[in-house]
């Protein structure tokens, strides 16, 4: 089991490292075989096809960011500076990404740029799910009704200022932290 993980990330870094230097359009499943040393086949068997691979991969690089999303909030007693530190990581995160920017503004972006938006279901649901039972791991004084609530917000929320960043992550950190503090009263700080 540990060899068929083993060669799917080895796959899924191959892709990441192909897209962000050629764009998805460019990239074909015989390259990223080749970029592992296996058969085209063996790409085809791990994924199915090149839509399946390019939403393997973002659901992976969401893994990672909730990851680190529950570190941040660990770090902090309240949620309100849970809230900022979390959000201000993501944001500040997906505009140093290089793979984010490929699939955002890169060459043939627009074929990926479903997997953030109109497609994103994945990734927003997976999201919602482990912050709503982090914060509730970790605040479990606060409404659950309302925990879940404020995570569908602050994820879409966040979600669409990493597609169109217009203000400083900070600035929507503090707001979006604000909204919970509020939304929440005493029980957020």
């Amino acid at each position: 089991m540990q060899q068929r993980r083993t060669l799917r990330d080895d796959l899924l870094d191959a892709a990441a490292a192909l897209i962000i230097e050629r764009g998805f359009r460019r990239v074909r499943m015989q390259d990223v075989a080749d970029a592992v040393g296996v058969s085209r086949q063996t790409v085809y068997n791990e994924f199915g096809d090149k839509w399946r691979l390019a939403e393997a991969l973002n659901l992976r690089e969401n893994e990672r960011y909730l990851d680190a999303v529950d570190e941040a909030m660990t770090r902090h007693d309240d949620l309100y500076s849970a809230v900022a530190d979390a959000v201000s990581y993501t944001l500040t995160t997906a505009a140093d990404d290089p793979l984010k920017k490929a699939i955002l503004t890169g060459a043939g972006s627009e074929d990926l740029l479903p997997l953030m938006t109109t497609r994103a279901e994945p990734v927003l649901f997976a999201a919602k799910k482990r912050i709503i039972a982090h914060t509730l791991r970790q605040w479990p004084q606060a409404d659950e009704d309302a925990v879940v609530e404020l995570v569908d917000m602050v994820v879409r929320l966040t979600m669409s200022h990493v597609v169109l960043p217009m203000e400083p992550p900070e600035t929507v950190a503090t707001r979006l932290a604000r909204l919970v503090a509020r939304y929440l009263g005493d029980t957020a700080r």
